[in-house]
């Protein structure tokens, strides 16, 4: 395995471990605070958590060959529960892990055929893996600073990938499943 492909799929494990801990501490909230208007680029917690599965869906699709496009959006809100939306999250996230598992070294360069409206981009597949990481921590800290104005303080999201932080992150891999050999890529069973 080179290292960018476990580079990749240390960030697809890192990515479902900082959604989890940052759904979890959303599953904590009062009433109303879920949907409650905030200052950021989505106006709620629910929009911007929203967003990032939409877009999730959007991209992980394109890396495998659909044409979903912006189908994906057609509704901006598809899980206003906070709960359902966790669960969608947890598997959308399985999905980019699995695909990310999946990955041999010619997959990096190959093209990515994303369906917009009214044309298909195509990009290397990297590079549109590095983009929807990147939208993931971009949009997943906007929420981080929202939980800072409600009655749950925010979690520690930022842990995840090197191995010092295992104990720091031993309760999110229980939650999921995972074992730590799976998440610093020394085993992939």
């Amino acid at each position: 395995m080179t290292n960018a492909i476990r580079f990749n799929r240390k960030l697809a494990y890192a990515n479902m471990l900082a959604n989890d801990r940052l759904h979890e501490a959303v599953s904590m909230l009062e009433a109303g605070e879920f949907e409650a208007a905030r200052t950021s680029f989505f106006p709620s917690l629910v929009a911007t958590l929203n967003h990032i599965l939409i877009i999730d869906w959007f991209y992980i699709d394109a890396l495998e060959g659909g044409d979903l496009g912006a189908k994906a959006w057609e509704n901006e809100i598809p899980f206003p529960d906070p709960v359902d939306l966790r669960a969608a999250q947890i598997a959308s996230d399985r999905r980019l892990l699995a695909f990310c598992l999946a990955l041999g070294d010619e997959d990096l360069d190959r093209p990515v055929h994303i369906h917009r409206t009214g044309r298909i981009q195509v990009e290397r597949c990297d590079d549109v893996l590095s983009h929807l990481f990147q939208h993931q921590t971009h949009h997943r800290g906007q929420a981080h600073a929202m939980l800072a104005g409600t009655s749950v303080k925010p979690p520690q999201i930022d842990e995840f990938i090197v191995a010092d932080d295992a104990a720091s992150r031993a309760d999110v891999l229980q939650r999921l499943g995972i074992t730590e050999a799976q998440v610093m890529n020394q085993d992939q069973s």
